[in-house]
């Protein structure tokens, strides 16, 4: 049996690159695609030693038609696609009124639409089969609604709405086509380094970072199983949670801790950075912070997939009702 064809965007770097490494570890062929064409080559050549058949193909996410093609000569060279993973992404990160129209439209354009023309390229591959997986990124709960990352985080509630709106058209279909999205917490890649940065600080992820294995072992669970959404992280419960039941009181928490928590200590004025144009560099999966790593203490990071926050949410009122009803008897008494 042929191997199944999996295809990745952003794969030169970060989370795109360590989901590359992870796929071909499972015996999956890959094709490789991004802007820089030295760092995909760079990714491919690291898969040789595993007989992996790779194609690299440096396209620009945002152009939809060079997706298309870049579709076409896949099916032609490796074989029909059967995973799309869409880790392609550019950021800005500032106060709104520092961003300029043209920086919000191209982090829409990229992070985006460039998910939503790789979903529809996908869909169009795997419609002639019935069958595949699209894996799209979102943030998980302790990243939305930071201060300074609106365009991001716009962006990424985009997708997550967009994703609600085509799984009912697939199911329609009687497609077996999974359309998950994977909510990633602070990663530990080389993002911040070409981010454009309009805070005038440097940088830092926000709370607490995983290393991208850990990114990348979500959406290979995404691959392997039938899920709807999968959460990465323990600390995305309380913040869920919160949002849920008392949205201002968070709102108070990000205006007083949310812009410190992603400062470094410096300050920067408009350094280079690659949101029109890559910069040069052999970057690869990681990025100079200290992460958590896929193993821990021999313990991987809490992935929680749908079922798994139904039981917990049920857990927690369980336990909620059983304290309520032990004070109630105890004022009683």
């Amino acid at each position: 049996m042929p191997n199944q064809i999996a295809v990745v965007t952003g794969a030169g770097a970060g989370i795109g690159r360590a989901t590359v490494r992870m796929l071909a570890s499972y015996g999956f062929d890959i094709a490789l695609l991004g802007r820089n064409e030295q760092r995909l080559k760079d990714a491919a050549e690291e898969l040789e030693a595993g007989a992996i058949r790779t194609l690299v193909l440096p396209v620009d996410v945002s152009d939809a038609t060079a997706v298309t093609q870049a579709a076409e000569k896949i099916e032609r060279e490796l074989g029909p696609i059967t995973v799309w993973i869409n880790a392609a992404g550019a950021a800005a990160i500032g106060p709104v009124l520092s961003l300029d129209a043209q920086t919000i439209r191209r982090v829409t354009e990229v992070t985006y639409l460039g998910s939503v023309f790789g979903t529809q390229t996908a869909l169009s591959c795997m419609r002639r089969r019935g069958s595949g997986t699209i894996v799209n990124l979102g943030l998980a709960h302790p990243l939305r609604g930071l201060p300074l990352q609106s365009a991001i985080n716009g962006a990424h509630a985009a997708i997550s709405a967009f994703c609600d709106s085509v799984r009912p058209e697939i199911r329609a279909l009687s497609d077996r086509i999974d359309l998950t999205v994977v909510h990633l917490p602070s990663i530990n890649t080389p993002r911040l380094g070409w981010s454009r940065n309009r805070s005038g600080h440097v940088l830092k992820p926000s709370g607490r970072i995983y290393e991208p294995e850990v990114a990348a072992h979500a959406i290979c669970q995404a691959v392997l199983g039938h899920h709807r959404d999968i959460w990465v992280g323990a600390s995305s419960i309380l913040p869920s949670l919160i949002s849920g039941l008392a949205p201002s009181l968070r709102d108070r928490f990000l205006a007083k801790k949310g812009l410190s928590g992603q400062f470094a200590s410096g300050q920067v004025d408009n350094e280079p950075d690659g949101l029109h144009e890559t910069l040069p560099g052999a970057y690869a999966a990681h990025g100079p912070y200290e992460g958590i790593p896929l193993r821990d203490q021999g313990r991987k990071p809490l992935l929680l997939t749908i079922p798994r926050r139904i039981g917990l949410g049920a857990t927690l009122l369980l336990l909620g009702g059983a304290l309520f009803a032990l004070a109630s008897a105890r004022r009683k008494s």
